[in-house]
């Protein structure tokens, strides 16, 4: 299951998650919907109803230190949101 690389928990996704039962996850730059969706379920064994994804560009970064100037860029990466069927929940603080 190398398609989701990790589940987003950030305050906004965490709220989403309990308003319109829509989860957040770091996938795969070459997954597709049906990959995403076909992960998903097995993973949690929910019913999904729909699969949204964008792709993040990395941002440039720089600061100004003693040294001179650094400068970098961060990673880019594949989003998707997954809507799941009515009365399912995924629970992400089970396994802790």
């Amino acid at each position: 299951m190398d398609i989701l690389v990790k589940p987003i928990v950030t305050e906004k996704m965490t709220a989403q998650g309990e308003r319109f039962n829509r989860y957040g996850f770091v996938v795969r730059r070459q997954a597709t919907k049906l990959q995403i969706k076909k992960a998903v379920e097995s993973l949690y064994n929910v019913s999904v109803e729909s699969v949204n994804t964008m792709v993040y560009a990395g941002k440039l970064k720089s600061r100004f230190t003693k040294a001179g100037v650094i400068s970098g860029k961060t990673t880019s990466y594949k989003k998707a949101i997954v809507t799941l069927v009515k009365g399912e929940s995924i629970d992400f603080y089970s396994n802790i």
